[in-house]
This record gives structure tokens, sequence and C-alpha cells, in this order.
């Protein structure tokens, strides 16, 4: 068997591997690159494989990052079938018109073709098989395929695939992105044992979350700061999950009262979608999760606001306020003209909850605090302005989905216990978190660890 890095090779987006079994041809996840000028490059350029010899396409979770060119692998020839979990399907349908919709806009834009048509994510859809986790997919008379939790975002899995290799089974695991548990919503992610070979992820690789027991209370600090100054409190919020865990974190200080009741704004009719999925799946969802009823997601002071004129009427309510919008990582979305209008108070203060990917304007923002309850340094230029960063900045990492590197490390180390692991490959993070995580397998796990570069292909 071969397996081809065609995304995600020192590179946290785009997320795309071929393997090659010779009868069939399977991709791992279908990536869009996000972050630069140069990712729309790559995102536009043509597949480095023929897209109608690929027989199925298996997704390990519906981040843009991992689903985003599907509708292009469709429209260049794809005609096989896709396996996902079954949250993870309702999620993507969600997901793909609105994903078109900031497409058919930057095309607009930049004077050229989009980079797929509505037509095509309906097409693609049709292909989709939602299945559950655990059950085992049997593809041909040598392969099989099984799809673990990740704990990353509703319905994420780790993908086992286990073959016959000269008459003996092997197994690879593609870890997608392994969730940071203890999730304030999710079960925590499985373990595997009986690992050949890894691809495991990378984004945390070089860093370590401040305890998670932590999360909450800094988080709680931001509020009351924002409460007693009389300001706006910012989260540039991915539509998935990090969104449903500041709702559930907002509605524990609610209803605890340690917070008065303040409007609450779901500034993204995504999220208010993407928030309705997770209502209709209560069984994926800890039981803890479950503790201030059965409609964790919704309280009275909380309003989804649909339209653009809905989202500018934010601006009459008075402070204090929180306002959830995306995107995640402030590179578009309704988070701008929010970010535009209070960045620049003092009384106000924004909270990063996710990965801000080097080059992306939350990182700019980010980068320019020292990571304490304290003012920003710097300026960041929106809709063209100067905006002067003086609000409170925060990013706080143990809210963030992704495993850091003392956690990926021990998934590494657990995955080899059969003692059967023959190579790990780190995908999916910055060059510098890649290798660091790479070190650290190599010095603890003892075992052949490498980051492969893009289109750098392995016989396994």
């Amino acid at each position: 068997m071969k397996i081809t890095f065609f995304g995600g090779a020192m590179s946290v987006t785009g997320a795309n591997y071929l393997l090659d079994f010779g009868s069939k041809k399977i991709l791992v996840d279908c990536g869009l690159f996000q972050g630069s000028k140069y990712a729309e490059e790559l995102n536009y350029s043509d597949f480095k494989y023929d897209p109608k010899t690929i027989d199925f396409v298996f997704l390990t979770h519906s981040h843009t990052d991992h689903i985003g060119r599907l509708p292009k692998l469709y429209r260049e020839g794809f005609r096989g079938k896709v396996f996902t979990t079954k949250p993870t399907k309702d999620l993507m349908a969600r997901a793909f018109p609105d994903n078109w919709r900031l497409v058919a806009e930057e095309a607009k834009k930049d004077n050229h073709e989009p980079l797929y048509e509505i037509e095509d994510i309906e097409a693609v859809m049709e292909l989709v098989e939602g299945v559950d986790y655990y059950q085992r997919i049997k593809i041909s008379e040598d392969v099989a395929v099984t799809f673990l939790n990740a704990g990353h975002i509703l319905g994420s899995a780790i993908i086992c695939f286990d073959y016959k290799e000269s008459g003996e089974t092997e197994k690879i695991y593609f870890s997608g992105d392994l969730g940071n548990s203890p999730s304030l919503l999710l079960p925590d992610k499985d373990f595997v044992k009986d690992a050949g070979y890894v691809v495991t992820e990378s984004a945390y690789g070089s860093r370590v979350h401040e305890d998670v027991d932590q999360r909450s209370k800094v988080f709680r600090e931001v509020v009351e700061h924002v409460i007693h100054s009389g300001g706006t409190l910012m989260i540039p919020s991915f539509a998935i999950e990090r969104t449903q865990e500041m709702l559930f974190e907002i509605n524990k200080l609610l209803n605890t009262g340690v917070i008065p009741q303040l409007p609450v704004f779901i500034d993204s009719p995504l999220a208010a979608k993407m928030t309705e999925v997770y209502a209709q799946y209560p069984d994926y969802l800890k039981k803890e999760a479950h503790q201030f009823g059965k409609n964790i997601f919704n309280f009275p002071s909380l309003r989804y606001t649909e339209t653009t004129a809905d989202s500018k009427n934010i601006n009459d309510v008075p402070s204090p306020k929180i306002i959830i919008a995306g995107s995640g990582m402030s590179n578009g979305g309704r988070i701008l003209h929010h970010e535009r209008r209070y960045l620049s108070d003092p009384n106000s203060a924004i909270v990063f909850v996710g990965y801000q990917v080097e080059g992306s304007l939350g990182r700019k923002i980010l980068d320019s605090s020292t990571g304490s309850l304290r003012v920003g340094q710097t300026e960041v230029k929106i809709f063209g302005e100067n905006i002067p960063v003086r609000c409170l900045v925060k990013g706080i990492g143990g809210y963030s989905a992704h495993a850091d590197q003392l956690a990926l490390t021990e998934w590494v180390r657990r995955a080899n216990q059969a003692k059967k692991l023959k190579k790990v490959f780190v995908v999916q993070g910055e060059e510098s978190s890649a290798k660091a995580l790479t070190e650290i397998i190599k010095s603890r796990v003892h075992v052949d660890t490498i980051v492969p570069i893009p289109e750098e292909e392995f016989e396994l």
C-alpha cells in the first residue's frame, strides 16, 4: 500500500491523503487550504491525481479544512462513495451552502470562476453515507474501515484502515483532529493500541494548553471585566463546537448566578444552523453537558440574528453585552464589523477560543497582546481602515478543540501498546509545530517519526 500527502503536509489546513491499495484508491479528507492568498492559489490548482480514479473518500469531520474541496473533487470527475459519521453528514449539509457563498463572493471580487458551483454541492452530497462510530465498513476483500471517536467536534472521527499486506493484517490510523479532552460537551477521545502506522495531527505540537480546569475561570474573569467596565465582549468563533461550548459556558454562569442576565448574541446564521444539529444528537454529548436541562443551547437572554439588519441592530443594544460571531479566525464574516467598532474600546474585550492560523487577522490581533489580561499593543487593518487594538485581548488555549503536545504524544504512545508501530507521520501543523512534535515522539515513544513534505509518497 502507498500513501501520498497531497495536503496537510507542513500545513495546518488542506488535509488530503491518498491511499493506494492497488485495487482501490481512497482519499482521507479533501480540505480547503486557508489563511493566505497562497492558500487560495492551492485551492484553485488542479488535483495532483485524477479525481475520476478515486473509489472512496473518508472524512474525519466537518471543518472546512477537511471537507472544503469535496465539491471541487466532484466537479473534476469524482463519482465514488463518501463515508463519514451521521452528525458530520448533517453538519456538512448545512456548512456547504455557506462555504459556497464565500467562494462565489471571492471569485466575483477576484474576477474568476468559482472553485465549484452549488450544483456540485448537491450532487456530491448524494454520494455521502453517514455511519455510526465503531461500525466496520468492508470496502473490498482486503480492506475494512472503522470510525472511532476523536472527541474534537460533534461527529469527529479517528479513521482506522485494516488491510492485508503480504498475508498479514496491518492497521493505519488517521487521527483527524484529536480533541482536547476533557471537553465541555463531548465524551473523551478514543485511544488505540494496535497501530502499525499513524498519521497524526500537530496543530498544537509545540505547545501545552493551560490546565483545562482553568479555562472556565479565565473566561469568567473576562466576562466579569466586561460587565464591570460596561464594554462588549467579542468572541470570534467557529460555527461548530466553539460556539456551542461558549453557549454552554455562558448558560452555566447565568444559571449559577455568577453573572447577571445580559444580552448574548449569536451573530451567525450558520452557527444557529449548526447548533440545531447539536440539539438533534444528544446521545453524542456527554451526560454532564445536560446538567442545565435538555435545551443547553438556549436561555432567556440569548438572541440569534438572522439578517444583516438584525446584525447591525446589535450596535443599538447598550453594553455590557456578548457577541459570538464568525469567522473563528476573523478572516471574514460578521465578526469583522464588531471588531472594527469595538477593538479600539478599552472597556471591551476580545477572546479567542480556537486556533488562529498564521497569517489570519485573528492571529495578528492575538499576537498584539502578551496573552495576559491586558490591552493589546498595535493596530490591525479591517475593511481598509487601520484599527487600534485598545481592548483587552485574550486567547484561552484550554478551549481549543485540539489536543496539545502532551496529549498528542500520549495518544501516539498508547497506539504503540501492541509494539507494532512502524512509523508515525506528523501532519496538520505549521512546520515548527510538526517538527517539535516529531522530536518529542522520537524521544518518548522511540518510533520512526517524520514530517512529510507536500506530495511525498511512501510505500508501507
